[in-house]
């Protein structure tokens, strides 16, 4: 019994003797904190809905700020656009919507975008993966770009509907 109970105390020692990584990283291996690769790409606007969002300013500027996003080497530079994103979020809200895309449909995705788009960036200032949070915030984004898709072409006029 004693030498059972050496045993174990001696293979317990050892195995809390044991060097572990506090950040649970092992050696040679790269933490990935951003893949720009496994965002989905941008949902491409048609004819007419690239016509109509010309003169919208604010929402070219967002298209930008979402094209900067190809930029990013590491957690500053995330931070930065997403910082630039949420700047470019807040003028587009404030800005006029052309007649055609002032539609709760438009500003209620916009709001989606808005949501994980700050969600990106927390978790970006809090140093954590930020890949999984940049895919719903590229979805959103592309929910609202399919939208605007939608509605121009939509030829169903409304007002027959309601005439009857």
């Amino acid at each position: 019994m004693r030498k059972i109970i050496l045993i174990l105390a001696l293979f317990s020692s050892l195995c809390a003797c044991k060097e572990t990584k506090s950040d649970g990283v092992s050696e040679g291996e790269e933490v990935v904190f951003f893949s720009v690769d496994s965002l989905p790409k941008p949902v491409a606007l048609n004819q007419r809905a690239m016509e109509l969002t010309q003169g919208w300013q604010a929402f070219k500027d967002l298209d930008t700020g979402f094209d900067a996003l190809s930029t990013v080497e590491n957690y500053e530079d995330l931070i930065l656009v997403m910082e630039d994103l949420v700047e470019r979020e807040k003028q587009m809200e404030a800005s006029e919507y052309p007649e055609e895309f002032n539609l709760p449909q438009v500003k209620s995705r916009q709001k989606v975008m808005k949501t994980f788009i700050l969600k990106t960036r927390a978790a970006a200032e809090y140093r954590i993966e930020a890949t999984p949070p940049a895919a719903e915030m590229m979805k959103a984004y592309n929910a609202l770009r399919s939208q605007l898709n939608v509605i121009v072409n939509n030829t169903l006029d409304t007002k027959l509907l309601s005439d009857e």
